[in-house]
């Protein structure tokens, strides 16, 4: 017996034309553009270093990738905005402020710990004179040296996290007075230890920056007398550090205590809270403030405690003494972390000829 089997597949009709190639090309470009769009914005984003604030951990003309999973991802302020182009063009806006969201992020993997690597909007633009959304403001790295409730400590350049010495990354540098005998210094010492002269304070004396891990080999030179660290002395108040008051004489490598403040936490009002608190409570937490005699008032009712709304960071360079920071604009508010910078993709040195531009060594190196 043989069986049989006729099956016959409907083939469905259709008058739907080919698309030709240009619609091809377009298709495929827009399809192109919302997928790297997303990922920008919800899972992955380039960053070039900028400046020296990092060096030598990162080095200026490093380009990483920042994980914006880690913490989070969070969702634009701005959703009408061109992406990959700066907030303002040749003094156009980019993005369309008359939509603006409320401040949300996604669950993470893991929270902000202390000494990670975080890149986020800079704070300072949060001044009504930059008139700038969060997510259009400038973009920063650095090393978290503080979470939210932390009492934060700088002792003579060393940073003290609740009384305890946190561990200085591994090329960590700051600044030295370094005395010679009179003569010159070789240049090609100076690029072979990445020694900076910040400034010749006489025939014989420099200041430098140096890394750690250098300062032993420049002294060993026979030209070199001593080198001493620069170290702002403690009480010596410095109008340029956060809290630019008097009533805190703190500077650069002396600062504190101070408590960074913790979503839910309350503090007491008073001329010395305010004084440290006033940019959270008013700029970032979006409350009026005003002092009435002895009364602070919040929206203009008499307040006597405050309880935060959001999380805070400090973030400092790992380049001590040529890095803007927390120590000049105050902490970071939750609102304004971008994600954790996770590798080193592509490094070059602007310094050097077109043979030797390319840092070959730092090449998809790992961040930490």
């Amino acid at each position: 017996m043989k069986w049989k089997f006729n099956f016959k597949w409907d083939t469905p009709v259709t008058d739907k034309p080919k698309k030709s190639k240009i619609r091809e090309w377009v298709d495929a470009a827009v399809f192109a553009l919302v997928v790297s769009t997303i990922m920008r914005g919800l899972l992955f984003s380039a960053y070039a270093i900028p400046s020296g604030s990092m060096e030598g951990t990162q080095l200026t003309g490093d380009y990483l990738f920042v994980s914006k999973i880690s913490y989070g991802s969070r969702m634009p302020n701005t959703p009408l905005s061109i992406p990959f182009t700066e907030p303002i063009l040749y003094g156009i806006k980019t993005y369309w402020d008359a939509i603006k969201l409320p401040y949300f992020r996604l669950p993470g993997f893991g929270t902000i710990k202390n000494r990670d690597i975080v890149v986020f909007n800079k704070p300072d633009e949060a001044d009504p004179q930059y008139n700038l959304p969060v997510d259009e403001r400038t973009c920063l790295i650095k090393r978290c040296m503080g979470i939210p409730g932390d009492v934060l400590t700088i002792v003579n350049t060393q940073v003290y996290i609740n009384g305890k010495p946190v561990a200085n990354a591994e090329k960590q540098q700051t600044s030295y007075t370094v005395v010679t005998d009179g003569k010159d210094i070789n240049p090609q010492i100076l690029t072979d230890l990445h020694i900076e002269i910040r400034q010749q304070l006489a025939p014989d004396t420099y200041e430098m920056i140096v890394p750690t891990a250098n300062v032993a080999t420049l002294k060993s030179y026979s030209n070199i007398k001593s080198i001493t660290p620069v170290i702002a002395q403690a009480g010596l108040y410095d109008a340029e550090i956060f809290p630019h008051n008097p009533k805190f004489k703190w500077n650069l490598d002396n600062f504190g205590p101070l408590t960074l403040p913790k979503r839910g936490m309350t503090i007491p009002l008073n001329d010395s809270t305010l004084i440290l608190y006033r940019r959270a409570i008013e700029v970032y937490e979006n409350n009026k403030v005003a002092v009435n005699g002895k009364d602070i008032l919040i929206n203009g009712k008499k307040a006597d405690t405050y309880t935060f709304k959001m999380n805070y960071y400090w973030m400092m360079g790992d380049n001590r003494h040529d890095s803007l920071d927390s120590r000049f604009w105050g902490y970071v508010p939750e609102d304004h972390v971008i994600g954790e910078a996770m590798l080193t993709f592509f490094s070059t040195d602007s310094t050097q000829n077109i043979f030797s531009k390319i840092r070959w060594n730092r090449i998809l190196r790992p961040i930490n």
